[in-house]
């Protein structure tokens, strides 16, 4: 996610964009840095780690009266989290930081090497500023503009050069930027947090704004032309700021799982499939078959893997628990590829299981969220998910992007392309108020009876067993999750009134069976609530969710749905939704 920071003004700069960074730190820290422009001369500071580093670091640099300066904190996506990967970039004169991705700068770096330019990073960053000087010639907001029609992706922008000693420029496509001002100050930022009593008025860049800051003057431009400054007013209350309007932080990262699942396929989907520049095809040379191995929601995801995989590679996969498989004595062949997948990197269980497969010279591939940690580190290979930092302690994003990435895996293996799906299942993401006020008011009715099943089939069934986690986690309600047609071989002895069933009917996959599944619940009274695109009669209650034609859709439509219903259900029951009892978010114990 990372998080930007820039400052104009005369009041200690160096402290205020440390200060500013030190309220982003939940959006990545894996490095930082800050430029500071001041009498046509670029001060720079770079660090690896958390900000105390770079606060350590500058500890002796002061610089007092005006000044402009851009600061970062970085969450890694190209590039190991090391201090030539750290933001700021530079060029000759030019200093540059940056959130998002540019797709296309592979393109740009070799046309930049053929004129001679060199690079230094492994960041798709760099060449944001290297590719600015090369379009410099007199005019450096003329160049700016010029830099910025070329790259493609999602991009906030902060860039300084010599050439302009007394402007900032800035862009915003994708990701998010503010500027907010005082009488004397301007700031710029990722969201609100940094500017909370420092500022009272905000502008809310919206995609594709762009401009410059000149003596201390805004101009601001969008569709190409200035536009006159729309102001409003800034919140005062942090927390309030940091969670940008929501009750809760897990609620933010349900409502903006469409937009991490879009940095989840940038650069590594487009109309010819997928590609991944973590991998080469030959790593699975002589692979035939898989195991994934994970604990919890990982493991879930895991289990939707090992179903898409088979469907579109066709490669035998399986999938174990991490707790379990170290103890079950595994017989571990170097024929199969070990995927382990865990949201943090550190968790114990999945750890020693990776370093099992590695002893037994298992080729290795990571799925993970966490550039750097251990897991990440001892794996040969590692597809990274981009969720950002996720504060909530029962996994959304995590989930969607562990997903994600497992079915772009599929389609990598099978040769096959479902991008346009892909985008799709993107677009079902969104959350509509409309939906979101509906779950509010049926929540009331799953209070109070002494459990739930999830039911469904094929995928469903591990999202089914991640939406009675979901419950679990932070309602503390009993809830399972049961494959739909498991139901008459045991489990349908506890139908009732007071049994609550919520079932996953996909049109697109096994649907007569499931509603027949489901039927046989309502003949022994359960109560039922079913999330389909087609209402079943026979049910209680109904979420419609949209036609599509394809079950991943479906799939992340669900999702969505029973993630807001575990959350709105714990809320009416009083519970702290961000961090219910006994859990933690990163398990590094056995």
């Amino acid at each position: 996610m990372c998080g930007i920071v820039g400052y104009i003004g005369k009041n200690n700069i160096k402290k205020q964009l440390l200060d500013g960074l030190k309220e982003l730190e939940y959006r990545g820290y894996d490095s930082a840095g800050f430029s500071i422009l001041k009498d046509g001369e670029i001060h720079s500071f770079k660090a690896v780690g958390k900000i105390v580093n770079l606060e350590e670091k500058a500890k002796n640099f002061e610089i007092k009266g005006d000044a402009l300066g851009i600061a970062h904190t970085r969450w890694a996506t190209h590039g190991k989290p090391t201090e030539i990967n750290a933001h700021p970039h530079f060029a000759e004169f030019s200093s540059v930081v940056h959130n998002g991705i540019i797709e296309n700068y592979q393109s740009i770096k070799k046309e930049l090497e053929k004129e001679g330019i060199s690079f230094l990073s492994q960041t798709d960053t760099e060449s944001i500023v290297k590719l600015f000087e090369y379009n410099l010639k007199d005019d450096s907001f003329k160049a700016f503009k010029t830099t910025l029609n070329k790259l493609h992706g999602a991009f906030a922008i902060l860039l300084l050069t010599k050439k302009s000693p007394n402007s900032m420029f800035f862009a915003k496509q994708g990701s998010p930027l503010l500027i907010a001002k005082n009488k004397e100050e301007i700031f710029f930022a990722s969201s609100d947090a940094p500017v909370i009593g420092k500022a009272k008025e905000v502008i809310y860049l919206e995609d594709g704004d762009y401009g410059y800051v000149e003596n201390n003057q805004i101009h601001l431009f969008r569709d190409d032309k200035e536009i006159e400054l729309s102001w409003n007013v800034l919140p005062e209350n942090k927390e309030f700021a940091q969670k940008e309007g929501f009750r809760f932080f897990m609620e933010k990262e349900i409502y903006e799982q469409s937009n991490v699942l879009q940095e989840t396929l940038m650069g590594r989907v487009d109309e010819n499939g997928v590609k991944f520049d973590e991998l080469d095809k030959s790593f699975f040379n002589d692979i035939k078959d898989i195991t994934i191995c994970a604990c919890g929601t990982s493991y879930h995801a895991g289990m939707v893997g090992s179903y898409l995989i088979q469907k579109n590679a066709r490669i035998k996969t399986s999938v174990e628990i991490g707790s379990e498989f170290r103890y079950k004595e595994p017989i571990l062949e170097k024929d199969t590829l070990f995927i382990v997948i865990s949201q943090s990197g550190e968790t114990a269980d999945t750890l020693e299981a990776l370093k099992m497969a590695k002893n037994a010279g298992l080729k290795t591939l990571a799925i993970c969220n966490v550039d750097n940690s251990s897991i990440v580190r001892l794996a040969d290979k590692t597809i990274l998910t981009r969720a950002g930092i996720e504060k909530g302690v029962a996994s959304t994003k995590a989930f969607a992007t562990q997903v994600m990435v497992l079915w772009m895996l599929a389609n990598y293996l099978g040769e096959k392309n479902e991008t346009n799906i892909m985008l799709n299942a993107i677009k079902a993401c969104e959350v509509d108020d409309k939906l979101h006020e509906k779950i509010k008011r049926l929540s009331k009715r799953y209070l109070h009876g002494h459990g739930f099943f999830f039911i469904g089939r094929d995928v469903f069934f591990p999202l089914a067993l991640e939406g009675a986690l979901k419950l679990k986690e932070i309602s503390y309600l009993h809830a399972e999750g049961y494959p739909a047609g498991e139901m008459k071989h045991g489990p349908i002895a506890l139908a009732d009134p007071e049994l609550y069933t919520i079932a996953l009917l996909s049109k697109n996959l096994l649907f007569e069976k499931t509603k027949s599944n489901i039927e046989e619940l309502s003949s022994r009274d359960s109560t039922i609530l079913t999330i389909a695109s087609e209402e079943i009669e026979t049910t209680d209650d109904f979420i419609k969710i949209n036609e599509s034609n394809h079950y991943m859709i479906e799939f992340y439509e669900m999702m969505v749905i029973t993630q807001l219903l575990a959350m709105e259900i714990s809320i009416r029951l009083g519970n702290d939704v961000d961090m219910p009892r006994n859990l933690a978010k990163s398990v590094t114990v056995e």
